[in-house]
């Protein structure tokens, strides 16, 4: 039996532009040659008054697995390949 999948947790919302960026960013790394397979969790911070409040102006926010902030606005790609690697 393998390892589990590791999750990335992206916080955003619905009319935010930088969102679909790196939600596509990271849609775009999952399927290079040589990537680990990750899955993507989005999460509608406007819908949860608590995640509204920590994350409001931050948008969008992207987390590891243990819900440490890799990046936010704009995809840290040599982060999160770096975050990948230290998995495997």
């Amino acid at each position: 039996m393998g390892r589990p999948t590791p999750q990335l947790r992206l916080f955003s919302r619905d009319y935010c532009h930088l969102c679909h960026d790196m939600l596509a960013a990271l849609e775009a790394l999952r399927s290079e040659q040589g990537v680990p397979y990750f899955g993507i969790e989005v999460l509608d911070v406007d819908a949860d008054p608590v995640l509204e409040a920590k994350y409001d102006e931050l948008v969008p926010v992207l987390v590891d697995g243990e819900g440490r902030e890799l990046c936010h606005y704009f995809l840290d790609v040599a982060k999160v390949r770096e975050y990948l690697g230290a998995l495997g």
